[in-house]
């Protein structure tokens, strides 16, 4: 995307197919910012393996956490890979820590740098005693040197591989045990001696288990390592056969895959990513979507390289295909070869259930997890430069949204506006840039427009006369009635008559009077706002023989708005419940700046490190919080907001807002 050239980021994950040393790579980058924390659980959830990264300066970073969170949720094994080893201030000790440290992970040094920041040029292959050392003159990192490790010209490091050898062996011998039968038996006396493959066996079987990870190292940039780490992830991570996946047995080989991304392309429309967990996927084949229960025909089928596609005539179990002509299928679908064939499934599954007692039914089983979309907490208005462009700006957010399933848009009710809902100022500001450049269209992001709501504090009475001739025809109406708070929340005025007034009251003139005191209490005295917590009862009512419905409901509504204007009235504002989840050295900077936005506090919560702050706070002051937390906590808190109800303002805040309002004060 331009978007990432231009700042140097990844927004979207990206898809790109290798061969290495004879096998098979379908390599997937996810973004590390806050803000896309949707692309890189959607691609999780697809993973086999993964290859963490970490800045070998500053090690564990707080959305490093949360990535790590989320391999964790979807069971990945993952290897780490200490990038940057040539950049001033990189340490391999301390980032190796962190992991220990942050992550409570188990790291398996697999390799040691020879040098660091400026001097750094190659690694030490731990399990081999080699030494990689790459040539400085070679730009990208193709040409470099394997030699062994030998006493006479490499004895410091010799000495040092050998205590990582060892140690590395006695952790491993800790966590596999076969391994250690293997190394007390044959191999007690001397680890030197213990061949490289059957450590490497072990090392396998151990990220399998998920309880520890190979680490390595290198430079990105100047492809140093990087060879080793494509050899380590064909060594260690699992095969599409290794990931022990319970619904493929029900499948019987027949086709069974998830989409887990949508494009959009210009000229080829939709482009769904898949992922392939048995079966064969072709060009011009129908295909049934379980969670959309439709059937649909791929058109064509591509296999991806990142901005460049190749089409290709079908496509195995274990891959990753870009597929053509899918109009319904969105991210999180499951996907098989026919109705009947899911149908089977279900039914291989429902036998199995009966065998072992589960709670779940048998579709539930059969569809894949989905993905968990996380709540937005971003929120801005968003307007197309003319009214007449209305219907474009609605296609481009609805094709935006079927890509991007965190993006929610909203039509306000109260104000009319459509508000972009997104995970954070970059997560809305790309999309407003993609809209401008995709679909050419120039928008306007503005601030969201609180929906206030008005209320009254006394009992008032008023009565109206309206009196018109229209042609030859008098309409005579006198209305008196009296408007009071209600103690109960209600959003639309509670109507009662007064007992002369409901006796032979026709429905025609009962309909009238309603919508009169409906659109009466649309708009409130003081901003404007739909006026709620009131109960009106009706106590005379004269019409004069044949006076319009209209002229009625003309008499009640103004007669209401009479009394409103009369009343002591109450500015109510939207209070949002937030969820706070801080780690303990940030709770209180989070605390002081909440009691700056007025919220108020309900408790506070203590869930491993982490403290879970829990309250209220005021919509209006709610504007740019995501950005503000991120700052105070350094990234690694997060948020959940949700509407709570409406509450008085306090006079102070109340006289500020109508000044405000009707253009007294100047807003900064």
């Amino acid at each position: 995307m331009a978007q990432e050239r231009e700042r140097g980021i990844t927004i979207q994950s990206a898809a790109v197919t290798f061969d290495w040393k004879g096998y098979r790579v379908n390599l997937i980058d996810t973004p590390g910012h806050v803000d896309f924390t949707l692309e890189v659980e959607r691609c999780l959830r697809v993973l086999d393996g993964a290859v963490a990264v970490f800045d070998a300066s500053a090690g564990v970073e707080a959305q490093t956490l949360t990535v790590w969170r989320q391999a964790d949720k979807h069971k990945v094994p993952r290897i780490c890979f200490l990038n940057k080893m040539d950049k001033t201030g990189a340490s391999f000790k301390y980032a190796v820590e962190s992991i220990r440290e942050k992550l409570k992970a188990k790291p398996l040094l697999l390799q040691l740098p020879l040098g660091e920041g400026k001097a750094f040029e190659g690694v030490v292959d731990v399990v081999s005693k080699e030494k990689l050392v790459w040539n400085r003159k070679s730009e990208d990192g193709k040409d470099f040197e394997r030699k062994p490790l030998l006493e006479m010209s490499d004895a410091k490091l010799l000495k040092e591989t050998t205590e990582a050898r060892n140690a590395l062996i006695e952790q491993v011998a800790d966590l596999d045990d076969e391994f250690a039968d293997l190394v007390l038996g044959e191999f007690s006396e001397n680890f030197d001696l213990l061949p490289a493959e059957k450590l490497q066996t072990a090392i396998h079987r151990v990220t399998l288990a998920q309880t520890a990870v190979p680490v390595l190292c290198g430079s990105a940039l100047k492809n140093k390592g990087v060879q080793p780490l494509l050899d380590a992830i064909t060594m260690y991570l699992p095969s599409p056969e290794e990931r022990n996946y319970e619904f493929l047995q029900w499948y019987k080989g027949d086709l069974c895959a998830l989409s887990f991304k949508v494009l959009h392309d210009k000229q080829r429309g939709p482009l769904v990513f898949m992922r392939i967990y048995s079966g064969t996927i072709k060009p011009q084949s129908a295909i049934y979507n379980i969670n959309g229960n439709c059937t649909e025909r791929i058109s064509r089928l591509l296999l991806p390289f990142a901005d460049q596609h190749i089409e290709i005539p079908s496509l195995t179990a274990g891959n990753i295909a870009l597929t053509v002509g899918l109009k319904h299928t969105a991210t999180g679908d499951t996907i098989a070869s026919s109705k009947s064939s899911a149908l089977a499934a279900a039914r291989r599954a429902e036998r199995e259930g009966e065998k072992k007692p589960r709670q779940n039914s048998e579709a539930e089983r059969l569809l894949l997890a989905g993905v968990e979309i996380p709540e937005p907490v971003f929120f801005c208005t968003i307007e197309p430069p003319s009214v007449a462009k209305q219907p474009d700006l609605d296609y481009a957010l609805k094709c935006l949204q079927r890509e991007d399933p965190s993006l929610k848009v909203k039509l306000d009710p109260d104000s009319g506006q459509t508000i972009l809902c997104g995970m954070g100022e970059l997560h809305i500001e790309i999309i407003h840039d993609r809209i401008k450049r995709e679909y050419g269209l120039e928008t306007y992001l503005g601030p969201l427009q609180v929906a206030y709501r008005e209320t009254i504090l006394n009992v008032v009475h008023a009565t109206d006369t309206l009196d018109r001739t229209l042609g030859d025809k008098r309409h005579l109406v006198t209305v008196e009635l009296e408007v009071k708070p209600n103690e109960t929340c209600c959003v639309t005025p509670v109507l009662k008559y007064a007992g002369c007034v409901s006796e032979d009251l026709p429905k025609a003139s009962q309909e009238a009077i309603e919508n009169g005191i409906h659109s009466a209490c649309l708009q409130g005295p003081l901003l404007g706002s739909p006026i709620q917590d009131v109960a009106i009862t009706l106590h005379s009512l004269i019409i004069h023989p044949g006076t319009s419905t209209t002229m009625i409901s003309a008499c009640v509504s103004r007669c209401v708005q009479k009394a409103l204007k009369k009343a002591d009235k109450q500015v109510l504002e939207p209070l949002m419940n937030l969820e706070v989840t801080v780690p303990g050295d940030y709770l209180s900077p989070v605390l002081a700046d909440l009691a700056q936005r007025r919220g108020t506090i309900q408790e506070i919560q203590t869930r491993q490190e982490n403290k879970i702050v829990i309250g209220f706070v005021p919509l209006a002051e709610i504007m740019g919080y995501s950005t503000v937390l991120r700052t105070l906590t350094s990234g690694s808190a997060t948020f959940a907001l949700e509407l709570s109800n409406y509450q008085a303002m306090n006079p102070q805040d109340q006289s500020i807002l109508l000044s405000r309002r009707s253009g007294l004060t100047q807003v900064l």
